[in-house]
């Protein structure tokens, strides 16, 4: 199962998700993030013989990747490379106004999180870059060996939830002093010696990565912009389905499903309501939607998986 995993795409939670999108003959559908082209598709073959899809993505190698994989079903499938955060102006320019179905899956494939020159796994030896987009300047090693301790102590804890982001700054500060950290292991080390050689549940470089490879491709702004435009573009009825993989993307869909269903999420302190709710779609998942047992065993990547559904009204 690993050699096929690297092979092809193995999308998450894909029966969950063709039923939360309703795909069907002659939809329109959005796959904001196409990836390796696994959802997009089942999104295609459910919607046979007149459904279209757009796919979206910022890799320009998992875009080749799905262009590929789909090239069978022709025209009805066509493609944008973009930042899903440009998705209303990506839409108009293929023709895509009032849609059935937007997906937005956050996560890694397993593909991408096996090139080692992309650098986004602490697994494999490789340069530290984490773009999604490898024409952007910004890399990971350019926030490590230029930011200030305390910016970089900031990042960890907000974007990665590290519970040591203080000594982990400090400890690369003090590092880079001597030589540059370009490396996969570079980093993976310093967090290491932060940690120590207790048993953990994750492996501890696991939250400076995610914090890292958040900032460089500035994931959680491109995810609240992202979220509003899909709103605009479904058509009355259409579904929007997302995938989260951390607290963090979770956290920005759920508080956006709750304000576009006309619940105030302001915290208890504030007097007044400043976040504006309208209802402009019903949520139809009052929990997000998890894999089960055997999805994870044949997919463990799908693990962290949560999945919210909601219909434009």
């Amino acid at each position: 199962m690993a050699s096929q995993t690297l092979a092809r795409h193995v999308p998450v939670l894909l029966p969950q998700v063709l039923e939360g999108l309703k795909a069907g003959d002659g939809g329109q559908f959005i796959d904001c993030t196409v990836n390796g082209g696994g959802h997009a598709e089942g999104i295609l073959s459910h919607s046979t013989p007149t459904g279209r899809l757009l796919g979206i993505d910022l890799d320009p190698n998992a875009l080749a990747r799905s262009t590929a994989r789909l090239r069978s079903f022709g025209k009805r499938a066509v493609f944008v490379q973009s930042n899903f955060a440009h998705l209303l102006a990506a839409a108009e320019a293929k023709g895509y106004r009032k849609v059935h179905g937007i997906l937005i899956d956050l996560g890694l494939s397993s593909l991408q999180l096996a090139s080692p020159h992309r650098g986004f796994s602490l697994q494999t030896e490789g340069p530290l870059d984490m773009r999604m987009d490898p024409s952007q300047e910004l890399t990971a090693a350019t926030i490590v060996n230029t930011w200030d301790q305390q910016d970089l102590a900031n990042l960890l804890w907000e974007y990665g939830e590290e519970r040591h982001a203080r000594r982990i700054a400090r400890r690369i500060v003090a590092l880079r002093r001597d030589r540059s950290l370009t490396l996969v292991t570079d980093l993976v080390k310093i967090v290491q010696s932060v940690y120590g050689k207790g048993r953990q549940r994750i492996h501890p470089a696991t939250r400076t990565f995610q914090a890292l490879r958040i900032a460089v491709n500035k994931e959680l702004e491109s995810l609240q912009s992202v979220l509003e435009q899909a709103r605009d573009l479904l058509a009355h009825g259409g579904r929007l389905v997302v995938i989260a993989f951390h607290s963090l993307e979770d956290r920005i869909v759920k508080g956006f499903l709750q304000r576009a269903a006309g619940r105030c999420i302001c915290p208890g302190t504030i007097p007044r309501c400043v976040c504006n709710p309208r209802e402009t779609l019903r949520v139809l998942t009052r929990k997000p939607i998890r894999p089960d047992e055997a999805e994870i065993a044949w997919n463990p990547r799908s693990r962290s998986a949560r999945l919210r559904i909601a219909e434009r009204i």
